[in-house]
């Protein structure tokens, strides 16, 4: 296996604080706000969520792929996920992030090796394991010169 990954996503404003983010091997694309307290739109997946989701969608494909490997059977995992955010000094960000998964197995034999699986899938998730690196801007000006009557 390559000892590194790229994956590159594109983002478009499509109006203020809102847009949509593609990727070119996945359909469809996603629409985004900011959230209402931030004067985005309602009812639209925000960052904030996406940053959340990114976290319980890893922590379930870990684990999955862990109780696979270790011939663990489960019936069904569901992870509800929140995000805690807080203000300080130099502005917003998440402060913490709790998993909640509901693990039901098919064997009470495999309680507590489901237990410790579900620690090692928080404990090795890697987007969760990632939360503090940093940020890279690369950007790109371009000027539109606008000419009236063109």
């Amino acid at each position: 296996m390559e000892q590194k990954h790229t994956y590159r996503v594109i983002g478009s404003s499509t109006t203020v604080r809102s847009g949509t983010l593609a990727a070119p091997e996945i359909s469809p694309e996603i629409s985004f706000s900011a959230p209402p307290e931030f004067y985005g739109q309602a009812g639209q997946w925000t960052p904030e969520h996406l940053f959340v989701s990114a976290v319980a969608s890893c922590f379930i494909s870990t684990f999955s792929g862990m109780a696979d490997y270790s011939k663990l059977e489960f019936r069904s995992l569901d992870v509800e996920t929140e995000g805690v955010m807080e203000k300080d000094p130099g502005g917003w960000r998440f402060t913490r992030v709790v998993l909640r998964p509901r693990l039901k197995i098919a064997h009470e034999r495999d309680t507590e090796r489901a237990n410790r699986l579900l620690q090692k899938a928080e404990n090795t998730c890697l987007v969760a394991r990632s939360l503090a690196c940093p940020v890279t801007l690369e950007a790109s000006v371009e000027a539109l010169e606008y000419a009236p009557g063109v």
